[in-house]
């Protein structure tokens, strides 16, 4: 791993990266993060009972447009022509919680590992939205990447994540 950070340049001021030289590959990323909530918060969503409506359907939309607007999100990430991005959830009764799991794919010049963070990221806020009323003590935790592929730094499989103290 390089001690230097790409978007810096010689003097230390920040820049965008020059990928103009790099080969158009083709490039995934997997990320996911995880939404705690009560019991009954839970049951609501998956009965399709929220008060706002359809909590899952809304935060997959969420998603998938958050992750096409990436760029205009985090200021040195490059526009990227998505060719893929799916959104997906997992429920858990013990403890009470909805796995978030975002996939983006590209044929580009640079990772979608953002794309992907970021997808996770929104739905997971989407369901606060859409749940705040009934449970507003929800949180969220493990965003993380979990997989990449592509590009010059290959394939990338995060560890297990680390259990909590």
């Amino acid at each position: 791993m390089s001690t230097r950070l790409s978007h810096l340049d010689d003097k230390g001021e920040v820049r965008m990266v020059d990928v103009s030289a790099k080969d158009v590959t083709a490039r995934t990323a997997i990320a996911e993060g995880f939404v705690a909530m009560s019991p009954a918060t839970l049951d609501l969503i998956l009965a399709g009972n929220a008060p706002k409506g359809d909590v899952l359907a809304t935060a997959r939309i969420a998603g998938i447009m958050a992750a096409k607007r990436t760029s205009e999100l985090i200021p040195l990430c490059h526009p990227l022509p998505l060719t893929q991005v799916t959104v997906d959830f997992e429920p858990s009764r013990d403890p009470p919680r909805l796995r978030v799991e975002a996939h983006a794919k590209v044929d580009g010049k640079t990772g979608v590992e953002m794309e992907a963070l970021t997808a996770v990221s929104i739905a997971c806020l989407t369901i606060y939205d859409m749940c705040k009323a009934v449970d507003r003590a929800m949180s969220f935790s493990g965003i993380r990447l979990i997989e990449k592929t592509g590009g010059r730094s290959g394939h990338f499989q995060a560890p297990p994540p680390r259990a909590r103290r």
